[in-house]
């Protein structure tokens, strides 16, 4: 017992000499904070009371800790939360599935086709929409573009293709033709419905007219009075009956001599009859009855290298521009108008349709309507088939003979064969023969980069050397 009441004597000994030590260095802190604690005060950590200089700071530290424990409380709900979410997720895709009966590999191939076939039918919508608004808007400018061109061309081409022309033995008739006060040439008109034109031009009386029948009934009838020697309105009058009734007659035997070139039988006689029209119908210069016989001809050729029926094509292809014999008395276009001439005159839907279908105004749906195409351009391109304006075709010669005149050494250039050739002589003097031939080359490139022109066109260039001596 002793020895417990010592020790206890001892240790309140050394705690009264630690605390009796420990003051100096309490009070060296500074305000009241212990080294080594960032300043803290000694009471807090003593548990005692804190000086009213530090309580904001306590509070401070207080919130901290609570909105700490607030996160931390807050992180762990939802990381509970996200895993309670990602259960139930697993748990409907599952569901789905049973109730699908796929996979979730698999609906994700099945959307994805859905998606990317909804995706080409769209595309192909919007394709559609743009090539139907480029078309439209094609078709107006180049009907604007065919406008102006008509316009510039429409009177030259009128004059070369809307008149006949008849020579007279001398000007002396051109008063008869007239008759006092005109009443021998009103005649004339009115029973033709031509116009005579009676100008300053000598020895010839110019008969204009679009119709190309009543231009050539005014030509018989007005040869015949010529002929004849009598003119007066009642030899007028008796004249042009005799000349339309011939003209009918050699209409007749026109058509039927075409459908026997070309091969075509059973076909109505009107439809001969207006088919022997076109002998007076020209286009570009081209008769328009020879060029469909021609037509008929190639189209029966191509149908049988094919394999198509070559009835059709060939009947189609004669029949192609019928439409043209009756265009001033019948609207539109002469392809369509000619197909409603056929199918009402008993012509196969195949051979009206191929009618139609040769300028596209109806879209071709056979082979037949094809071949009827190509025949009809293959006959048109034909070189020499079609005549040109006589002004195009001296400005294109002239402009060839110009562009090979314009280099060094060209002493004489001609352009021959309708401007299919050129031939250009130099002077062997300034140019050697391996110029010469550089000349042609060069010649050629220009004619290709400069002008426009049908087929192809020779150039030849001569380079010759004479020597010339006298005997005396």
């Amino acid at each position: 017992m002793e020895l417990v009441i010592g020790a206890a004597v001892i240790a309140a000994g050394i705690v009264f000499a630690a605390l009796v030590h420990g003051r100096p260095r309490t009070q060296a802190a500074g305000v009241g904070g212990v080294p080594g604690l960032g300043g803290v005060p000694a009471a807090r950590l003593q548990g005692g009371p804190v000086p009213a200089a530090h309580d904001p700071l306590a509070r401070r530290l207080d919130e901290l800790e609570e909105r700490e424990r607030a996160l931390r409380e807050r992180e762990t709900e939802l990381r509970e939360r996200s895993e309670e979410l990602d259960e139930l997720r697993e748990k409907r895709v599952r569901a789905l599935e049973r109730a699908s009966g796929l996979t979730a590999g698999e609906a994700k191939q099945a959307l994805l086709k859905e998606v990317e076939d909804q995706a080409r039918h769209d595309r192909a919508r919007l394709l559609r929409q743009i090539e139907e608004e480029t078309k439209r808007d094609a078709e107006r400018r180049v009907r604007s573009i065919l406008a102006v061109a008509m316009q510039r061309l429409a009177a030259s081409h009128a004059a070369e293709t809307t008149v006949s022309v008849v020579q007279l033995p001398s000007d002396d008739m051109k008063g008869r033709i007239i008759g006092r006060e005109g009443r021998n040439i009103r005649a004339l008109e009115n029973l033709t419905g031509v116009d005579f034109i009676i100008d300053d031009t000598p020895g010839a009386v110019v008969l204009s007219a679009f119709d190309g029948v009543r231009r050539e009934i005014a030509r018989i009838t007005l040869e015949k009075l010529l002929q004849d020697g009598r003119i007066h309105p009642a030899r007028i009058e008796e004249t042009y009956y005799q000349s339309k009734s011939e003209l009918e007659s050699h209409i007749d035997d026109a058509g039927e001599a075409a459908v026997l070139d070309a091969g075509v039988q059973g076909l109505d006689p009107e439809l001969t009859r207006t088919l022997g029209r076109l002998k007076f119908r020209t286009s570009y210069g081209q008769n328009v009855l020879a060029h469909s016989v021609e037509c008929a001809n190639l189209a029966a050729t191509m149908a049988h290298e094919l394999g198509a029926s070559a009835k059709t094509a060939r009947r189609a292809a004669l029949l192609h521009d019928i439409g043209k014999a009756v265009t001033h008395e019948i609207e539109g276009p002469h392809a369509l108008v000619g197909g409603d001439l056929a199918r009402r005159h008993g012509e196969p839907e195949a051979v009206a349709h191929a009618m139609e279908a040769h300028h596209n105004e109806v879209e071709p749906q056979t082979v037949e309507a094809v071949i009827v195409q190509a025949a009809d351009a293959l006959s048109g391109a034909r070189p020499g088939a079609r005549g040109e304006s006589l002004d195009l075709y001296v400005k294109r010669l002239r402009e060839l003979e110009h562009l090979a005149a314009r280099h060094e050494g060209v002493d004489k250039v001609y352009a021959m064969q309708a401007g299919r050739e050129i031939r250009v002589i130099v002077a062997p003097a300034e140019v050697t023969d391996d110029g010469a031939a550089e000349l042609a080359r060069q010649v050629a490139r220009e004619i290709e980069q400069e002008l426009e022109y049908p087929g192809q066109i020779k150039v030849t260039v001569i380079r010759e050397s004479r020597a010339v001596d006298y005997a005396k």
